[in-house]
């Protein structure tokens, strides 16, 4: 069977053979564990930049800098996203894949920076990559024993994600602080997220979807990471 045909198969991973979903959450969850090395190295090169220090200095004194970061990114994300789901090209999947995770260490760059260098000592970096992962692995237990379908979160979820996405602009543009309450919203929302996704890595997606299945539970992790480490540098201001 050809690629092409393998892909558009007309059932999804649930009504596979036992065999056909274990392979495929296992390279699932494999290709979610590269993601997060690949954006860790990525992490401890770009913060290692020679005349970093300059840079975000300068970074934070452009007063719509976070407004163009957050639209390049969403427009890297769209396209990202688009070619993991390519349904012609398991290459187009990979660089969507990669692609998107190096926009998400580039869009990281800023805060690591900051509480690498204001929070020197504190490693609140590794306690909020430590909590962010001890959620995703309790939500995906939640969500496997259970045998709960939490695919009724999205249009829940599509509606807060324009209202936090009009939230952060409206920020930007009027120079108001997101403060800690959003960002407790927010963890709640990536953990939604999380919820959702994997439970279409159980239910809905097809048997050779697990690039774009492993992208889906990357941005949901980095989100949540996102705003667990903006927690943990709020207690600590």
């Amino acid at each position: 069977m050809s690629y092409e045909a393998e892909y558009a198969a007309d059932y999804v991973v649930a009504e596979a053979p036992s065999a056909v979903r274990a392979e495929f959450i296992r390279k699932t969850y494999g290709h979610l564990g590269g993601a997060i090395l690949a954006f860790m190295g990525l992490e401890v090169v770009l913060l290692n930049i020679p005349g970093l220090d300059q840079f975000m200095m300068s970074f934070f004194g452009i007063r719509y800098s976070w407004l163009l970061v957050l639209g390049g990114f969403m427009v890297v994300a769209w396209l990202a996203d688009s070619w993991a789901h390519s349904a012609t090209s398991r290459t187009a999947q990979y660089v969507g894949l990669g692609l998107y995770v190096v926009a998400e260490a580039l869009i990281f760059v800023p805060m690591l920076w900051v509480a690498d260098r204001f929070f020197a000592g504190e490693q609140i970096i590794a306690k909020a990559a430590f909590m962010t992962l001890g959620i995703f692995i309790g939500l995906t237990l939640l969500t496997f024993v259970s045998g709960k379908d939490f695919s009724f979160l999205r249009s829940i979820l599509a509606l807060a994600s324009i209202i936090a996405l009009m939230t952060i602009v409206a920020g930007i543009l009027f120079g108001f602080s997101l403060g800690l309450w959003f960002s407790l919203a927010m963890v709640a929302f990536a953990s939604g997220c999380i919820l959702y996704q994997t439970s279409q890595v159980i239910y809905h997606y097809h048997p050779q979807q697990y690039v774009a299945a492993a992208l889906g539970l990357f941005a949901s992790v980095a989100l949540l990471f996102w705003y667990v480490l903006r927690i943990f540098m709020f207690s600590r201001d």
